[in-house]
């Protein structure tokens, strides 16, 4: 078979369908028969000089792929393969790879480096492969290695930093590889290619190198090296050397303060003189540095002006000639920047940066921009009336009210005149800017607004009659035209001045959203969000029988849906996405009609009409759920109450389908949610049903496959059906319980540095919490006297997570609330396990001195809980 392999690999890319399948085929059964030979094979056929390059490539990449996966599961399935193979036959393998290295082929020593990245990446972390850095740095230390050896040991260090942890090396190994790297930088290195490779290197070993940049000298040596690379006379290096300096100013912020004369020399100069790739990353360095000093402003100590990591305020000393570098980069502008979503250009990175700079410095930018502004804003070239307009909008976040209410005062008018602009691109970010102003100085509930009475009614004309524009303009109008709307939302008399135009803009948005000329745009997925935020933010007072109105038409365009003609999956997919859009209107339009009794009688009269859509909007997607339908539901559940059971026989298969969906989890996680909504609205009437809902709930929890993300709602939805049913809960308590006490456990385990793992851990604390809140509230008046047994670890639960420095507010509120659901479930019981008053006194006192009215009024509700429970045994 081994022989064989060149064949089936070149086989695999004929142009032929029949010969690739039949390869295809024949490569599957090879790696199900014998996984180590094929994988030795594929190493042998890499490795080996005189076979086809094309042969040579695709095992590179198939053995690389079978040592990696996007999907977290697959890739640890993928790692516990290679983990079990035969260690010497590992070793062939990696024997191989490491002698690919030197291969004059460039295209097999590169794949050759990725896949020894990929197996380091399992190893590594093991502690297995402790050789593997020593044998990559003897290429860069025997003499006469020839630079192609160089290039691809460099590129291997490189991919393996970015595979691995910092954590995964000691110190000697990461001083050995930095020196490695930065010797293959140094400008005596004759050989650009190498010069490349390890500057793309360092890049990715840069989070290694804490304690070399904590050494003063070293620091000093590794930013000559990446300055001096960021001047070479090769535009792929230079681009790189920046690329490190954009890394280092995020992740060695305090560290740059000598460096940063030189570091704005050098990026201005590539601002103004480099190719835009150069050019872009310079930009980019200085939006880094705003992003560290934004983080550290908004973690200083009010008033103290403190904060526990060093702010150099560098944008405020460099901002006299930064801004106008800036300026200069927003007369870069591309002909076609607006039509495309993904260009990305020097006047755009410009703008972005200028905005981090608002962000940072507030008003101090305002006299440095508006110079530019009026100097420009007049001027017969559309570049420079853009430009002025960019600027002018970029630095709308930052600077106070009082400062830029007058100017945004003055300049309302010019812009509303600007949307009638000959230049599309003119009008295109005046649409933007418009859009920004709304959204950031257009807060009538806080008693400040740029609108009123006086000029709305241009405002709204402006926008009617620009929505008509181009899509990509239309687009932006939409935008205009959410912010309007939100800025009214819980305005009090305000929220009254755009009643009067509420129905001119629905069937503005309507007309929008069923335009013909917006194809490969998102003209009408923003049309109907737009809609939405209309409905959702009008003064239902004023408006229910505008939008008693608009419902039947939604509805009826929910039904066109049915007759269109599906030939292909493209057309599939755009039945999806206009389905799902109308769903999404049709849950704004129930959850407002039925937000008052007065307005709630409309919805009950077309509940079974709205619901039959919904149901054949399922039908529609054999085995996937619809998300917007799924919200929808759960809404029209919540407006329904006890009368949603007469849907249930029908819609519960659905919500089967749902609460399976492995793959699509955010629809498995909505479907938990409308599980959640409909025991609120069915209360005991839910029973019939819950023994397929439970037996689906644990089979998720027990799940490897499932995105972690579903979990955390699967707990507050036990409360949910506890509270609904009551008593009934009993025969799950046996399969939740130690389900809730298992994740109680993980909690303690989780790592709190990461972001990510900090806010999934206090989502799974809260809803542990609120799973036993549901249960001691469904028990409470009959079978309180279960939960006695698993009272303590409750209570050690609460503990641990009241040491947790900081806590989440919301973790404290659900900690504080199950602690009084527990008193009043358990009553006189309480006492025998309550032992240790000191603690909760220590934490409800803590609660009430919060700030937060509802964390002390539940605090005060939770210590009367308590004292009563003494009380009464008392």
């Amino acid at each position: 078979m081994a022989l064989e392999i060149t064949q089936f690999l070149l086989a695999a890319q004929s142009a032929d369908a029949k010969i690739r399948t039949e390869a295809e085929t024949n490569l599957s059964q090879f790696r199900e028969q014998n996984l180590p030979g094929f994988f030795l094979s594929l190493a042998v056929e890499l490795a080996t000089d005189g076979k086809p390059t094309e042969s040579r490539r695709l095992a590179g990449i198939v053995l690389k792929n079978s040592l990696d996966a996007k999907e977290t599961v697959r890739k640890q399935q993928f790692a516990q393969q290679w983990l079990v193979i035969d260690s010497s036959c590992k070793s062939q393998i990696k024997s191989l790879l490491l002698s690919c290295l030197g291969s004059s082929v460039r295209e097999a020593s590169h794949t050759a480096a990725q896949v020894i990245a990929k197996i380091a990446s399992i190893e590594v972390p093991q502690k297995q492969w402790p050789e593997l850095i020593g044998s990559l740095l003897v290429n860069m230390t025997q003499q006469g290695r020839p630079a192609s050896v160089k290039q691809a040991t460099l590129e291997t260090l490189g991919y393996v930093c970015e595979e691995i942890s910092h954590q995964d090396l000691v110190q000697d190994e990461v001083n050995s590889v930095l020196t490695a790297v930065v010797q293959g930088m140094n400008v005596e290195e004759e050989s650009v290619d190498v010069r490349l490779a390890a500057t793309r290197a360092l890049y990715n070993a840069l989070d290694f190198a804490q304690t070399n940049f904590d050494n003063e000298m070293e620091r000093n040596y590794i930013m000559k090296v990446i300055c001096e690379a960021a001047t070479a006379k090769e535009g792929q290096l230079r681009q790189a050397a920046v690329e490190c300096l954009v890394s280092i100013a995020s992740t060695y912020y305090e560290l740059l303060e000598p460096y940063m004369q030189t570091l704005f020399q050098l990026t201005a100069k590539a601002v103004k003189e480099d190719e835009e790739a150069v050019s872009l990353q310079a930009i980019e360095f200085w939006s880094s540095i705003c992003d560290e000093e934004i983080e550290l402003q908004d973690y200083e100590v009010p008033d103290s002006g403190d904060s526990s990591a060093q702010h150099s305020h560098f944008i405020e000393k460099a901002l006299e000639v930064l801004v106008p570098m800036l300026l200069e980069t927003l007369l870069k502008q591309d002909e076609e920047q607006d039509q495309d979503d993904e260009i990305w250009n020097l006047a755009m990175a410009g703008g972005t940066c200028l905005g981090l700079v608002a962000r940072t410095v507030g008003d101090a930018v305002v006299p440095l921009v508006m110079p530019f502004v009026e100097a420009n804003i007049m001027k017969p070239d559309w570049r420079s009336r853009e430009a002025a307009i960019y600027a002018f909008g970029s630095i709308l976040e930052g600077p106070s009210i009082e400062k830029l209410s007058p100017m945004v005062h003055a300049g309302l008018k010019h812009l509303l005149d600007a949307m009638k602009d000959q230049n599309e691109h003119i009008r295109d970010t005046t649409a933007w800017t418009l859009s920004r102003i709304f959204e950031l100085l257009h807060t009538p509930a806080s008693g400040f607004s740029v609108i009123s009475p006086a000029n709305l009614q241009q405002i709204v004309e402006v926008l009617l009659e620009s929505i008509k524009d181009v899509p990509h303009v239309a687009e932006k109008v939409c935008g205009a035209i959410y912010f309007l709307s939100q800025g009214y939302e819980d305005a009090g008399p305000s929220s009254s001045l755009l009643t009067p135009f509420i129905t001119q803009i629905i069937g503005s948005l309507i007309a929008t959203a069923d335009r013909t000329d917006n194809s490969g745009s998102k003209l009408r997925t923003t049309a109907y969000e737009t809609l939405n935020e209309v409905v959702r933010c009008s003064n239902i007072s004023e408006t229910s029988q505008i939008i008693n109105h608009l419902c039947p038409v939604i509805m009826d365009k929910l039904g066109q849906t049915f007759e269109l003609q599906i030939l292909s999956s493209d057309d599939r997919e755009k039945q999806g996405d206009l389905q799902a859009s109308l769903c999404g209107v049709l849950q704004v339009i129930i959850q407002k009609l039925s937000n008052t009794d007065e307005t709630k009688s409309i919805i009950l009269q077309v509940a079974n009409q709205i619901m039959t859509l919904f149901l054949k909007v399922f039908a529609c997607r054999s085995s996937t759920v619809h998300e917007e339908a799924m919200l929808a539901i759960g809404a029209l559940a919540y407006a329904t109450g006890s009368d949603f059971l007469k849907y249930m026989p029908e819609f519960y298969k659905y919500l089967e389908m749902g609460l399976q969906n492995f793959e699509e989890y955010q629809v498995c996680s909505i479907s938990v949610g409308v599980v959640g909504d409909i025991c609120r609205a069915l209360d005991d009437k839910i029973l019939p049903y819950c023994d397929g809902i439970m037996t689906l709930l644990l089979k998720d929890l027990s799940s490897s496959e499932l995105n972690r993300a579903v979990k955390p709602p699967i707990f507050s939805c036990f409360g949910d059906i506890a509270l609904a049913i009551g008593e009934h809960f009993e025969k799950y308590l046996q399969y939740a319980l130690p389900m809730m006490q298992s994740a109680a456990q993980v909690c303690a385990q989780l790592d709190n540095s990461d972001d990510e793992m900090l806010e999934y851990g206090n989502q799974l604390r809260r809803s542990i919490f609120e799973a036993y809140s549901g249960i001691l509230q469904g028990f409470k008046s009959t079978k309180a006297n279960l939960m006695l047994p698993h009272a303590p670890h409750l209570l050690q639960f609460i503990e641990l997570v009241a040491k947790d420095q900081p806590r989440d507010e919301s973790v404290t509120k659900a900690a504080v609330a199950v602690l009084g659901d527990l008193a009043d479930a358990l009553g006189s019981s309480a006492k025998t396990i309550f032992k240790d008053p000191a603690f909760f006194a220590q934490l409800l006192g803590e609660c009430l001195q919060s700030d937060d009215e509802q964390l002390k009024e539940t605090a005060t509700w939770t210590q009367g809980m308590i004292g009563r429970a003494f009380s009464v045994c008392g």
